[in-house]
């Protein structure tokens, strides 16, 4: 077992609000992570604080075994709160401008338009999207920089049954690549299918990490189980 990633009694609080308290998690390299939890557990701010976007308030983030700083962000890839495009813009000019910013070979941008299945989109804007192609279009701009870990958050939010399937599959196809990939939600069905590693969220604190056990106990039983344990200890 490599890990990949860790938190170590990581907290972030606003003001007086503890949002985060003393989280503490184990990602695997080259499995899915799936974080788990209702609204407002805490699961976006963590992402954020694993991505740079906010700071802790006390704890550590490990990156392969290194203390997490900024010229590590070169091999984390991140949808949060939805991907950013333009939506002027075809795909192919999304990823244009975003390789040029970063000053990436232009040859990914066929290579991740193949990854996720976008290849076929030619001169259409992508505010004409379905909300399941914007998102692969998001995750094919996470990717541009070939990162070891993707981090996305909520990625099946707002998605059809097919826009769901699509983006399973395009998941346990980059595992198999080799990427690592932590993923909220709070639908716990689309954990349950794609999550090696789960961690449940509550409040702001860690509630259980564990492996996804499929078909030994249901999702929502364990869920239900430690939530009510939540409960019970409050």
């Amino acid at each position: 077992m490599t890990i990949f990633l860790q938190t170590q009694q990581l907290s972030k609080q606003f003001k007086s609000q503890v949002v985060l308290d003393d989280i503490s998690i184990q990602v695997e390299k080259g499995q899915v992570y799936g974080l788990l939890g209702p609204n407002g557990a805490g699961k976006s701010t963590l992402l954020k604080l694993i991505t740079r976007v906010l700071m802790p308030s006390s704890g550590k983030i490990l990156f392969r075994e290194e203390l997490l700083q900024q010229h590590h962000l070169q091999q984390i890839g991140s949808i949060i709160e939805g991907p950013a495009i333009y939506p002027n813009l075809t795909a192919r000019e999304n990823l244009e401008v975003l390789t040029t910013l970063l000053e990436v070979d232009p040859e990914r941008i066929e290579q991740v338009l193949e990854q996720v299945n976008l290849t076929y989109t030619g001169q259409k804007l992508a505010k004409h999207f379905s909300l399941g192609m914007k998102q692969r279009l998001g995750i094919a701009m996470a990717l541009v920089n070939e990162p070891d870990l993707l981090i996305l958050d909520e990625p099946t939010n707002g998605l059809d049954p097919v826009g769901t399937q699509e983006l399973r599959t395009l998941i346990r196809y980059l595992t198999e690549q080799g990427v690592t990939i932590i993923f909220s939600s709070h639908i716990l069905s689309e954990v349950g299918h794609v999550a090696d590693t789960i961690g449940i969220l509550n409040q702001g604190q860690l509630c259980y990490e564990g492996a996804n056990d499929r078909g030994q106990r249901s999702l929502e039983t364990l869920f239900m189980e430690v939530l009510r344990q939540e409960v019970d200890a409050s």
